[in-house]
């Protein structure tokens, strides 16, 4: 016979050992995405939005955190709504890294000056943590849901 887990922590310990967190993962890519997109606007706010798709990520975010405010609500929306954006987001985070590393690569001398290019430049690997919140959601649809 087994035990059943009595707390909060020790359920959710046994939900993630069977594989069910998606309501784990859903709301923590809702709580996530938000304060990420704003901190992302405030840093291309910095760089006066030089390029129009400084604005994606800043769009994307509000629309992925209520994709996974959705997803606790709902299984469904967990397994359709939630990737789709989770993936919209990673991909999203791919053309930042693209796009940033094209920026240090434009500061004179490139990639030969990294002390200061990398420092002075677009934060190099910053749009990675776009594609780890895209991957919660992405990862989300895969979860089964927790009892």
């Amino acid at each position: 016979m087994r035990r059943r887990p009595r707390g909060v922590a020790s359920r959710t310990i046994a939900n993630v050992r069977r594989g069910r967190a998606q309501k784990l993962l859903s709301a923590a890519t809702a709580v996530t995405a938000l304060p990420l997109g704003v901190e992302i606007y405030l840093n291309h706010y910095g760089g006066s939005f030089g390029n129009k798709w400084m604005w994606t990520p800043v769009f994307l975010s509000p629309a992925l955190s209520a994709a996974g405010v959705a997803g606790v609500a709902s299984e469904r929306a967990a397994k359709t709504v939630l990737p789709a954006m989770g993936a919209c987001y990673l991909a999203d985070g791919g053309v930042g890294l693209f796009m940033h590393m094209r920026g240090v690569w434009r500061k004179p001398g490139g990639f030969r000056e990294p002390t200061y290019n990398l420092v002075m430049g677009p934060p190099a690997l910053a749009p990675g943590s776009l594609a780890l919140v895209g991957a919660l959601g992405l990862a989300a649809g895969i979860m089964r849901r927790e009892r």
